[in-house]
């Protein structure tokens, strides 16, 4: 059975609302711990999560959709900073502070943004164009 275009553009952007939220989540996620070091000594501070993502083909109806492939932790070194008073300065009062760049989250989080409403419009844009047809089918008839 043929699957409706319309239908199929509203899956396929359905899809990126669902990665873009994942991504907006991680981001979040890092921005809130951007200061976070650890509670002992020597202990590791928060380690920025990354984000992959993966397009899979929907055997159903033949299209192409965006999916979270995987949410790692970011492999870089900890910024290391001298503050003898945090708990969690080792013998030589040096903090591990998290690997998080504020600015390239925030960045991030503009692109993830701009990638969510443009997937919604398109949403929007099919569910109206549907509307539209039904309408036109019910008045011909």
């Amino acid at each position: 059975m043929p699957v409706d275009p319309l239908s199929l553009a509203s899956r396929i952007a359905s899809s990126g609302l669902n990665v873009q939220e994942t991504r907006m989540r991680i981001l979040s996620e890092n921005l809130a711990n951007a200061q976070s070091t650890g509670n002992t000594p020597g202990e590791d501070a928060y380690r920025r999560k990354t984000i992959s993502f993966s397009w899979e083909l929907d055997r159903a109806t033949g299209a192409t959709r965006a999916e979270v492939a995987k949410i790692d932790d970011d492999p870089s070194e900890f910024l290391i900073e001298y503050d003898p008073g945090n708990p969690a300065a080792d013998s030589k009062g040096m903090v591990k502070l998290p690997n998080v760049n504020v600015l390239v989250e925030l960045a991030d989080m503009r692109e993830a943004n701009r990638s969510y409403e443009a997937n919604l419009q398109t949403v929007k844009q099919t569910r109206e164009l549907i509307s539209m047809t039904i309408e036109l089918l019910r008045s011909g008839q």
